[in-house]
C-alpha cells in the first residue's frame, strides 16, 4: 500500500470463500492482472490496473486472519493515529471488530459504525 493522505481510502480488499474464481472474474470484467501473495500455504491476490501495473486492491480467501469474514469489499481508511481513532469509534457508538494487526507497512483494525457498516482504519508506520 503506497502512502496516501489521511482521510482517503488507501486500499480495497474483497474477501470471499474461494478467491481464485473471483480473481478470474475481475481479470475478465475489469482487465485487472494479478500477483500472487503467499499467505502461508495458499495465495491471495494483489490486483493491478491494466497497462500500468499499479495495485488497485486485493482479492482474499476467507482463511487465516480473514476466517469468518463475510463476502464483501473492505475499504481501508487512512488515519493519523490508529489508537486515537479506535477510541473514538467506541466513544461514537461503533464497535471494534478485530484486534489491531500489522500489514503493508502499517497497522489496522476493522471497525463497525453505528449502522452496522464495516471498514478498516489504517495507520502507516512512522517514518
Amino acid at each position: 500500500m503506497s502512502s496516501k493522505p489521511v482521510g482517503t481510502i488507501g486500499w480495497l480488499d474483497l474477501t470471499v470463500a474461494e478467491a481464485t474464481p473471483v480473481r478470474d472474474f475481475y481479470r475478465e470484467v475489469a482487465g485487472w492482472t494479478s500477483t500472487d501473495l503467499d499467505m502461508g500455504g495458499y495465495p491471495d491476490f494483489v490486483m493491478n490496473a491494466p497497462g500500468v501495473d499499479e495495485a488497485v486492491g486485493g482479492i482474499c480467501h476467507a482463511r487465516g486472519g480473514n476466517a469468518g469474514q463475510p463476502p464483501g469489499w473492505m475499504i481501508y481508511i487512512i488515519v493519523a493515529d490508529l489508537d486515537a481513532s479506535l477510541a473514538k469509534v467506541v466513544g461514537s457508538g461503533g464497535k471494534l471488530r478485530t484486534p489491531v494487526r500489522s500489514a503493508g507497512g502499517g497497522r489496522y483494525a476493522v471497525v463497525e459504525d453505528p449502522s452496522g457498516g464495516c471498514a478498516a482504519l489504517y495507520q502507516y508506520e512512522s517514518a
